[in-house]
């Protein structure tokens, strides 16, 4: 007989099949704001996030925390990636990004995904909760809903501290306010 406490947990074999077409779909959304001749594929990104998370904690107790940490995984993937293209060509950035759910391409002055990296690493650090938000619909594409689901927190919590989060990560990282 199964312990109840661990009959309804999934593994990442488990979860992949079937929501291999959202994490593709999602991996496309982030590359196509990438430079022109980016070197990672959404299928490599993906594949590269299910390393990650199969040799990590095996377990998860429902898609969306699942979907959560595949969020986090790509968001690593990705920052490590622009960080090792920079070091290999100095001066060339990754292409600048908005800070919208739909991860628009940016203007002229719109932070580049390392610029976003660092500044939801201080929001983080400022409210634990309100970045974890942020990338949640920003790098794993969830709903509003969904996030709130996974934070275990009503949707109203999740859009007063979006709010919140947007407003902090605006000055943060608007040109004239911007860390040197």
């Amino acid at each position: 007989m199964q312990d109840p406490s661990t009959a309804s947990k999934l593994t990442v074999d488990e979860l992949v099949p079937s929501v291999y077409g959202e994490l593709r779909r999602l991996a496309s959304r982030y590359l196509c704001n990438e430079r022109p001749g980016h070197t990672l594929r959404p299928t490599a990104l993906v594949h590269e996030m299910y390393l990650k998370l199969a040799t990590g904690p095996t377990e998860w107790h429902d898609k969306l925390k699942f979907l959560a940490a595949a969020a986090s995984a790509m968001r690593h993937i990705l920052i490590d990636h622009a960080k090792s293209h920079n070091r290999l060509k100095r001066g060339c950035r990754p292409k600048k990004v908005t800070l919208n759910e739909e991860v628009a391409v940016g203007g002229e002055d719109a932070p580049d995904l390392l610029d976003l990296d660092n500044a939801l690493g201080r929001l983080a650090q400022h409210d634990m909760r309100k970045g974890r938000i942020i990338e949640l619909l920003f790098f794993g594409g969830l709903t509003y809903d969904e996030c709130a689901a996974v934070l275990d927190i009503s949707p109203m919590t999740l859009y007063r501290e979006l709010r919140a989060a947007k407003a902090w990560l605006y000055s943060e990282l608007t040109p004239a306010t911007r860390p040197v």
